[in-house]
């Protein structure tokens, strides 16, 4: 079991999430990814793989530089479709990496050229699958680092903590600024949401064009991986 972090919801109970109990940069060995294959997309929890695999869910607000990351961290450009046009992704999308765990491609929050009513069954399908995924691991929220702090991604975050799911941020598309103003902008989002947590979460700075992030990353998913054990349900 990982640590806990206590929220500072107005409640009489503080939310939590888990917190994993090893520090960032201070892995064994990074992981080698010799295989990465799509193999589904979907829209409906029953049609999702069993949940036998270790799982790690990627989201943030579109156009957050979500496939290009996933690619990175896979080595192999293409896998995750990425597109000029924000809010393409409206599936579920499952990618086995190295025959032993999935990356999970959610759909993107904050913009979609899409009904009210179709926005909100999407909502309803990724919580549902966040909050009720037995295999899901750890859910990598996405949030650009040239931007100051966005309610969209507050509020996400708070909700995770809410439903006490573990949680690592990373930081996207830091080549396109200076160091300097991307520490700036971390420390930023690091002060507003610590006023609803008592505990920053880990946290990555990455940049798809550079590899900047993919062996911290991949070791982080490697060290997480050694803690899974098949949920004992029917499948």
């Amino acid at each position: 079991m990982f640590g806990i972090c206590k929220t500072k919801f107005l409640i009489d109970e503080p939310f939590t999430f888990r917190l994993f109990p090893f520090a960032l940069n201070k892995y064994l060995y990074t992981m080698i990814v010799k295989s990465a294959e799509f193999i589904c997309s979907n829209t409906q929890i029953s049609k999702l793989p069993p949940p036998v695999k270790a799982e790690y869910a990627f989201i943030g607000r579109s156009n957050v530089g979500k496939s290009s990351l996933i690619n990175m961290l896979a080595g192999k450009k293409g896998l995750a479709k990425t597109s000029q046009t924000p809010g393409k992704t409206q599936l579920i999308n499952h990618f086995l990496i190295n025959d032993s765990w999935y990356i999970v491609d959610l759909p993107g929050y904050g913009y979609a050229r899409a009904s009210k009513t179709k926005k909100a069954d999407w909502n309803k399908f990724i919580h549902t699958y966040l909050d009720k995924r037995e295999s899901l691991q750890c859910v990598l929220v996405l949030i650009d680092s040239r931007l100051e702090p966005q309610k969209i991604d507050l509020e996400f975050c708070n909700w995770l903590g809410e439903k006490g799911l573990s949680f690592v941020l990373v930081f996207t598309k830091a080549d396109k600024q200076s160091s300097l103003k991307t520490d700036q902008n971390v420390a930023q989002f690091k002060k507003a949401l610590l006023q609803t947590f008592d505990e920053f979460p880990q946290y990555f700075v990455t940049s798809s064009e550079t590899q900047l992030g993919h062996d911290d990353i991949l070791s982080f998913i490697s060290e997480v991986n050694k803690h899974f054990t098949i949920p004992s349900i029917n499948i």
